[in-house]
């Protein structure tokens, strides 16, 4: 009586969890989905969060001296909350975008022959090292400000374009071969 109670509970168990793979909701990888994710994400990082100006006016101390030498006290303490809330939503957004990016590149590289395993390699150390610089600044600004650490934000977003940078080497082939499809497309 007790073995059938026994394999009643390991059948009850085995079929729950292929009940609950079987409802999950399985994406196909290596997908269109996911190549124009990675293109959004790369984009969003090279066009809209790290050019050097957007980062320049993003941790400017020189609003902060602006406004501590003509404001009162009160709407330095509001300035500086503001400043350090659009600065860990920076950090934040950068980190998912990165987030996005090595996720494709997690995927791809079991789908895609033409990529370049040492890039490949390559890519993960940075992204492993740009998630580690992204939780790290945004512990720093955080707990001291968004002008606490001028040299360390530089430091991730130039790491994070040479990261764009080869990401987009490494997704150049599939550019071209979507745009032999397209061409083979118009001849016909």
């Amino acid at each position: 009586m007790i073995s059938l109670i026994f394999f009643l509970a390991v059948g009850l168990i085995l079929f729950s969890s292929l009940f609950f793979l079987a409802r999950r909701n399985a994406r196909p990888e290596g997908g269109s989905d996911e190549l124009v994710g990675a293109r959004q994400a790369l984009s969003a990082l090279q066009a809209g969060l790290l050019p050097p100006n957007l980062v320049q006016r993003v941790f400017a101390v020189e609003d902060w001296d602006y406004v501590c030498s003509t404001t009162p006290q009160t709407i330095q303490e509001m300035f500086m909350e503001e400043r350090k809330r659009i600065s860990l939503l920076w950090i934040d957004q950068v980190r998912d975008q990165i987030r996005s990016l090595g996720r494709f590149h997690r995927g791809a590289a079991r789908h895609y022959a033409q990529l370049n395993p040492r890039m490949e390699m390559e890519l993960a150390f940075r992204f492993a090292t740009l998630m580690t610089a992204c939780r790290a600044l945004h512990l720093v600004v955080y707990l001291a400000g968004p002008y606490a650490a001028p040299r360390m934000v530089t430091a991730m977003a130039n790491a994070a374009g040479r990261a764009c940078e080869i990401s987009e080497q490494s997704l150049r082939f599939l550019n071209a071969a979507q745009l032999g499809v397209v061409s083979a497309r118009s001849a016909a």
